[in-house]
């Protein structure tokens, strides 16, 4: 590996874990969310520091291009991701249908109650207005 691609590796890892803890430090990132993007920068960082762990990893594994192991992990940590957004995502639709109905309740008695002021204050008003009657 040359000299150029290793300083390239390193820093590309750092940049990606400087940049979500920015993110995470801005409240941009929750930590829930950034704990399988931290988990690949640390072992981006790890394989750019030590790429020889790379290759050890992909032979103990028996896979014969160690850049195959590092497409794998990636793919498994971005389903990963993508599978804690989903469920993310699920207990927010959930909430919000929630919200959504105890909204339209309170609307409805809102209503229901400015009738009722409505009804009472057109009686008072035909009670008190017309003594003649």
């Amino acid at each position: 590996m040359s000299p150029v691609t290793y300083a390239f590796g390193i820093a590309a890892a750092v940049l990606a874990l400087v940049a979500i803890i920015e993110l995470m430090r801005r409240g941009t990132l929750r930590e829930r969310h950034a704990v399988w993007w931290f988990v690949g920068g640390v072992l981006a960082l790890v394989i750019a520091v030590f790429p020889q762990t790379l290759t050890w990893a992909a032979q103990t594994l028996g896979i014969t291009v160690p850049t195959n192991l590092v497409f794998f992990v990636a793919i498994g940590l971005l389903f990963l991701v993508s599978l804690q957004y989903g469920a993310e995502l699920t207990r927010v639709e959930e909430k919000l249908r929630t919200l959504a109905e105890q909204s339209a309740f309170q609307e409805n008695r809102i209503a229901q109650l400015e009738r009722r002021l409505d009804d009472r204050s057109a009686r008072a008003e035909r009670a008190d207005g017309d003594p003649h009657e």
